[in-house]
């Protein structure tokens, strides 16, 4: 497993594992507003990258968004996922969102890799200063829960179905 700069040459793979999430809503994908069909033609998946990595650098935010790292989560050649990293927290990340968002496609699902992707970007956040971490996962979302579980998060709160977590990074 490893994490994997979003690249536009790697559009049929990142499609591939898109689609399989069937029109529903991937958590850390960096989409925003576009659909994933939308993003099918290869010149609206170039602009796409090109707007991310410019994000990260803080360049071309939409009103509401802070810095964030996306990378996809790739096994092999295979692209099973994607996690993204917030840089820092607005009043809605701190609500609901988090620092970290992640989604394994359906036929990755309880392979380890969920948690294998969180170590490397629990690492990430070690590097580069954050600490403590705040994830999110929704209440009944049991499979999320326990990947934060196994990797120190501590659950403060459940709000409005939303259970947050902090992992707290400084022990590492």
């Amino acid at each position: 497993m490893r994490l994997q700069t979003p690249a536009a040459a790697l559009h049929g793979r990142w499609l591939a594992m898109a689609r399989e999430f069937d029109g529903a809503h991937i958590d850390g994908s960096g989409l925003g507003t576009l659909t994933v069909e939308e993003l099918a033609d290869p010149s609206a998946f170039a602009a796409w990258v090109d707007a991310v990595r410019a994000g990260e650098r803080g360049e071309g935010l939409a009103p509401g968004h802070v810095p964030a790292t996306l990378w996809w989560l790739a096994d092999r050649d295979e692209i099973v996922g994607t996690i993204q990293l917030r840089h820092s927290l607005n009043d809605y990340l701190q609500r609901e969102g988090g620092h970290i968002g992640y989604a394994v496609r359906p036929s990755a699902r309880r392979r380890g890799h969920a948690g294998a992707g969180l170590e490397l970007v629990l690492d990430e956040c070690v590097r580069r200063g954050i600490d403590p971490v705040l994830l999110t996962c929704d209440d009944d979302n049991v499979g999320s829960s326990r990947t934060i579980e196994a990797h120190g998060g501590v659950l403060e709160d459940v709000v409005a179905g939303l259970r947050r977590y902090w992992v707290t990074l400084r022990d590492r």
